[in-house]
């Protein structure tokens, strides 16, 4: 009687077969892992946050309970910045998505209102009182909120109560959290408007790449002047430079400072055109204003930041 068995050619096509679902199953599950941005995050809130200033007050507040990716890194300028595929897929992945607002992120602002349909999308501004903001001259509010710490406290609460709503189990957590980084914030405050003080008042002028520090200078008394204006999406123009530069040299101020996420060209023409008045400017410094520093050094905190910011105005303009 003939057996209908499988034949030995038959029986290896089957195991290759097999092996090939085999790593076709593998390469699939590591294809996943690989993007999966919040990946070893298992039992954590997962937070996605456009700039450098939102993630870093969202881990003091969330602490040892969050998994935080930023957006934006250092040298960033949100004002212009596009979402990328990847950072979609972070968004995507995120149980919240924490951003400034005021149109900072103003590229952006289509896609929040689309994720907001599905999850918890907090505008970190959302609940400053709209008296305490500065105008940008077009309807809009000035976006720049950080360079005001007491208005970073309110960032703060709202962040805490966004994470404490959505985590009721760890909320007495956030709660002391967001406690112990308010007075971090509360001695910050202090300690700028001390340091801001002691430069003579004739010689409080800070001078920028773009108007990014006015908060700063209603908070703690000292003038600013931008060579751009609120927002960098359109270049300092030749009359922009050269009404700077006469500003200068009218008002005899010798520094002028440079941002991490402004190109620097059209301040070192405002600087040449100075010079060929006969008078010299001085760089004081490099300031954080739309991004921090660097992961890993003081600057790449929010108060690091800061303190860096007001030390090299200090330095200079005394």
């Amino acid at each position: 009687m003939k057996r209908y068995g499988m034949s030995n050619r038959l029986k290896a096509a089957v195991v290759r077969l097999t092996l090939f679902a085999v790593l076709l199953a593998t390469a699939a599950a590591a294809t996943a892992c690989s993007n999966n941005a919040f990946a070893g995050s298992e039992g954590k809130v997962k937070v996605t946050a456009t700039t450098g200033m939102i993630a870093d007050t969202v881990r003091q507040v969330g602490g040892e309970h969050v998994a935080v990716i930023g957006l934006m890194g250092p040298g960033t300028d949100p004002h212009l910045y596009k979402a990328s595929q990847g950072d979609i897929a972070k968004l995507d992945q995120a149980d919240l998505i924490f951003y400034n607002g005021l149109h900072l992120e103003g590229k952006m602002q289509s896609l929040f209102e689309k994720m907001a349909a599905h999850k918890p999308v907090i505008a970190v501004s959302g609940n400053i009182d709209r008296s305490a903001l500065l105008t940008a001259g077009d309807g809009q509010y000035d976006p720049h909120i950080w360079f005001d710490v007491r208005l970073w406290m309110t960032v703060t609460e709202t962040i805490r109560d966004a994470l404490a709503a959505f985590d009721p189990t760890h909320a007495e957590d956030y709660r002391k959290n967001a406690e112990a980084y308010l007075l971090q914030l509360e001695n910050l405050h202090r300690e700028t408007a001390e340091k801001i003080g002691s430069v003579p008042e004739k010689s409080r002028v800070l001078v920028t790449a773009h108007d990014a520090f006015g908060y700063f200078g209603k908070a703690y008394g000292i003038r600013v002047v931008g060579l751009q204006g609120i927002s960098t999406a359109s270049e300092a123009g030749a009359k922009d430079v050269s009404d700077l530069r006469d500003f200068l040299v009218a008002s005899g101020i010798k520094a002028i400072f440079v941002e991490s996420s402004v190109p620097r060209k059209a301040i070192e023409a405002v600087i040449q055109g100075a010079k060929q008045k006969g008078h010299e400017v001085n760089i004081g410094g490099e300031l954080f204003s739309d991004a921090m520093g660097a992961e890993g050094t003081p600057e790449g905190t929010y108060i690091g930041m800061m303190r860096h910011n007001v030390n090299t105005i200090v330095e200079a303009l005394k």
